[in-house]
């Protein structure tokens, strides 16, 4: 245990920071240390942290009841590279004036699109009416390695416990 004016002195000397570290135990404690090198290598590793976080982003793409062919191609081409980048993607058919008496015209452009991309997605929430909008969302599929790398990863292990033991 040492004084606080002995502690502050000896910080001073040695040209780092008295940080107080467990204020709530008795005696408080203090470590001698350089605060902004703490606050850069905490900020450091948040930053690093945050890299291994998966963001999942909500996207939209906004469809007509009565779009070309060529459009819902197009559009569809853009959904799949959302979907390919991890994005879920809400498929969103908006209806104006009249075009809401014909619900069924969006259902069937939702259907084409999902049915386009069965493979690579998943349904997360059924086609719905929110307000004057028809509206879907879907999720990338799971990556799921084949079936092939799974009994050559399975055979390579089995030789290398063989290998172990000898």
């Amino acid at each position: 245990m040492m004084a606080v004016g002995q502690a502050m002195e000896l910080a001073r000397d040695s040209d780092v920071d008295l940080v107080e570290v467990a204020p709530n135990s008795d005696p408080p404690v203090c470590r001698l240390l350089d605060y902004g090198k703490l606050r850069y290598l905490t900020a450091k590793k948040d930053r690093e942290s945050k890299k291994g976080q998966k963001n999942t982003d909500m996207r939209e793409v906004r469809f007509r009841p009565n779009i070309g062919s060529h459009d819902l191609e197009s559009k569809t081409r853009k959904v799949r590279e959302l979907i390919g980048d991890g994005a879920k993607v809400k498929l969103t058919v908006r209806f104006r004036g009249r075009e809401a008496a014909h619900q069924q015209l969006g259902l069937s452009v939702l259907k084409r699109v999902a049915d386009d991309l069965k493979d690579e997605v998943r349904l997360e929430k059924p086609p719905a009416m929110e307000g004057r909008a028809l509206s879907m969302i879907l999720l990338p599929n799971p990556v799921q390695s084949k079936p092939a790398e799974k009994t050559e990863k399975a055979e390579q292990k089995v030789e290398d416990l063989a290998d172990a033991k000898t």
